[in-house]
């Protein structure tokens, strides 16, 4: 028994799943199975406080022909494309920004962290604040400014709500973005930008053919995880809208807890959920070929 227990204090590769078996336990149960559990669900008629049958894909027909669900689709992608794109301009400009010797850079790099590190349900609080029909400070300001003449309806008019919760969004999500681009930065060596000066090349240059390149792993599986978090946002959006006006902010994940949840059809709303996940799957394997770029630069397969 003691020869036993030296062998395996002594391997690596046995330490290596004893160290690993209480993340995996913890995946199992808290991912693996809710997931295969809704995939489930999503296959019969459940209801809540009803078990359910078997009913195949007959879920699954009925919401590709569902008005209500095909616009809470255009609504998710429009939503995770528009703030997507938008979180990677600003978080890489602030990054490249944050990346230079500014005074107080420590301070300026803390405070920038602020909007991530807030809860979700407060920052929408705010913004539901802001956006306020009767009381908006944005609308105040801008009537003092003379640009408008009465108050904006931010969330009562379906394209402004849209894009009024895509600047939530993007403001929340920027700072995760943007540090993590700094950090890719930091790794980038001052050596590459001291020779192409010495060569003539201009700050727009570096950027393309030094920077852009070598931050391109980074960015692949920054703005990975940016996609996967907007697309799955559901807290920012049941908090600010509930998915109003007319339906125009519903995402896929707020129509599946209001189908699921609220409404009682818990079949409908996990065949909605799983709908999902061929687009986490497409994000998922962006971050894999990103990563493939990176073996290819370093020499390695392509």
């Amino acid at each position: 028994m003691r020869a036993l227990l030296d062998r395996f204090q002594n391997s690596r590769n046995a330490l290596g799943w004893a160290f690993m078996l209480p993340a995996a336990v913890l995946l199992l149960l808290f991912l693996t199975y809710p997931l295969g559990l809704g995939t489930w669900l999503g296959f019969t008629d459940a209801k809540v406080g009803r078990a359910g049958e078997w009913v195949g894909l007959e879920n699954f027909s009925y919401l590709v022909t569902d008005s209500v669900a095909q616009l809470a689709l255009f609504n998710t992608l429009f939503y995770t494309v528009v703030a997507s794109v938008f979180k990677f301009v600003l978080g890489l400009w602030l990054a490249l920004l944050l990346n230079r010797n500014l005074p107080f850079k420590s301070f300026f790099r803390a405070v920038v962290l602020l909007p991530w590190i807030v809860p979700t349900a407060l920052s929408a609080i705010a913004f539901w604040w802001l956006y306020d029909a009767q009381f908006s400070v944005i609308s105040w300001v801008l009537m003092k400014l003379g640009l408008i003449d009465r108050y904006i309806d931010f969330l009562g008019n379906p394209w402004n709500a849209r894009f009024s919760t895509i600047v939530a969004n993007v403001w929340r999500g920027v700072p995760f973005v943007a540090i993590s681009l700094l950090a890719g930065l930091q790794t980038i060596s001052p050596s590459y930008y001291e020779a192409s000066a010495i060569d003539g090349a201009t700050p727009w240059q570096q950027f393309r053919h030094i920077t852009l390149p070598l931050l391109t792993p980074i960015i692949a599986v920054v703005m990975t995880f940016s996609v996967l978090f907007t697309f799955t946002d559901f807290q920012l959006i049941y908090v600010l809208t509930r998915g109003g006006p007319l339906n125009a902010t519903h995402l896929m994940a707020t129509l599946s807890f209001q189908r699921a949840i609220s409404g009682g059809a818990l079949g409908e709303g996990a065949a909605l959920a799983t709908l999902m996940v061929p687009f986490l799957l497409g994000a998922i394997m962006f971050s894999y070929f990103g990563l493939q770029r990176r073996a290819w630069q370093q020499g390695g397969d392509k």
